[in-house]
């Protein structure tokens, strides 16, 4: 980022980049809905984010180290994608979701992932980790056969949506 911290407090650093709750929401669609173009973040946002917003968060984003933003050619989309330290911010996802599945009330279809990646542990939290290097940093995952960690996710998403739609 282009100012200087605080302070030198490792909490106050990360605090500083990742406090702000739009920055959070946007890296949570990029991380779970993969959703890497402008549009596709302001059409996906559950939360309605404005399109002023969402700029100013991407610069943000890109200028802390967290996105890369691959320039478009003449009539294409720009395309934003994870660095390694964007990705190592899954475990803090990860714990927000099990604070907010602990002590909020939320639709269940919205908690659905949260619950997932919690009961899956350890495990299917590195699948994921392993699933998005291999999708923006394009290392491939240690074990190219097993089950994708988006495919499980995906799967307990639309079971939800189909359980409330049958309510």
């Amino acid at each position: 980022m282009d100012t200087a911290p605080r302070s030198g407090c490792a909490i106050n650093a990360a605090v500083e980049v990742l406090g702000d709750p739009w920055a959070m929401l946007v890296l949570r669609d990029i991380m779970f809905g993969n959703r890497r173009h402008f549009r596709e973040l302001v059409a996906g946002s559950e939360e309605g984010i404005a399109t002023n917003i969402l700029a100013s968060r991407l610069k943000q984003l890109v200028a802390a180290g967290l996105l890369t933003r691959d320039d478009a050619g003449r009539g294409q989309r720009a395309a934003y994608s994870l660095t390694e330290a964007g990705i190592q911010v899954l475990p803090v996802m990860v714990a927000l979701g099990n604070w907010g599945l602990a002590h909020r009330q939320g639709e269940r279809r919205l908690r659905v992932r949260a619950e997932l990646l919690r009961d899956g542990g350890p495990e299917l939290v590195a699948a994921m980790i392993d699933e998005l290097r291999e999708l923006h940093l394009g290392v491939p995952r240690p074990d190219p056969g097993a089950p994708r960690a988006s495919d499980q996710l995906r799967a307990a998403y639309e079971a939800a949506l189909l359980d409330n739609a049958s309510r």
